[in-house]
């Protein structure tokens, strides 16, 4: 018997699959290099709130997603706290183009589509470590905001889908409610069924039963005329 029963666990899955993860493994690895060549040496306050930041975007997507097998509205939650966290992080790399008046490269500029492809195609941190210590600070900022605004991108496209998810599917009372009525449901179907099975071999048992008396009776009547025909050559 096919199971129709809703599921109440949702599927895991496997944040270390997914690109916009990836990329915050890069920005933590970036960041952590940056403030400590960049910023450490100068005393700057913003080391500890920009390693905080990177590392909970990370962690955040990391704790969202295992959450979410039980509850989707924890894992929206966790997914938005990891959004803004990138965000504050997004606002310090532009504090610091700001204030070392740095250039915020956008396409009309030689090395911007370069850089758009390579952080478009280019997810792991070794794809990226060997330039740390050949980059400028502002290539440094230009590839981290590039980065954050793709994984700021695809986070809302992922989050879009949850929240469909959790309108058409709700949350894990929800799916177990459906579970329970499920089971239930499918225990009544199967229950009517075997009744019906049960009072149809009742209705052939007694088909049956007549079958076999009607032949018993045919018999007993061959077993007369035998008898009698034995009778009549003994005569």
């Amino acid at each position: 018997m096919e199971n129709n029963i809703p599921q109440v666990l949702q599927n895991e899955v496997q944040y270390q699959d997914l690109y916009f993860y990836q990329k915050t493994e890069v920005l933590y690895a970036m960041t952590y290099y940056f403030v400590n060549h960049f910023l450490s040496a100068k005393g700057d306050r913003t080391v500890d709130q920009m390693l905080q930041a990177a590392r909970s975007g990370k962690q955040n997507i990391i704790e969202g997603l295992s959450d979410g097998m039980t509850s989707t509205e924890m894992q929206l939650k966790l997914l938005n706290v990891a959004r803004s966290s990138l965000k504050e992080l997004k606002a310090d790399y532009e504090d610091y183009i700001l204030t070392r008046h740095l250039t915020l490269w956008n396409k009309e500029m030689p090395r911007y589509d370069e850089m758009l492809s390579f952080c478009r195609f280019h997810n792991l941190v070794n794809d990226y470590e060997n330039f740390f210590v050949k980059w400028t600070e502002e290539e440094f900022c230009n590839v981290a905001l590039t980065l954050l605004h793709m994984v700021d991108k695809m986070m809302k496209t992922f989050l879009k889908g949850l929240e469909q998810q959790f309108i058409t599917q709700g949350g894990i009372k929800e799916r177990m409610y459906a579970a329970r009525t499920g089971y239930r449901k499918e225990q009544d179907e199967e229950l009517s069924r075997l009744r019906e099975e049960v009072k149809s071999l009742r209705q052939q048992l007694s088909v049956l039963k007549q079958q076999n008396e009607q032949l018993l009776n045919e018999k007993r009547h061959i077993e007369v005329l035998l008898m009698q025909e034995r009778a009549k050559g003994s005569l």
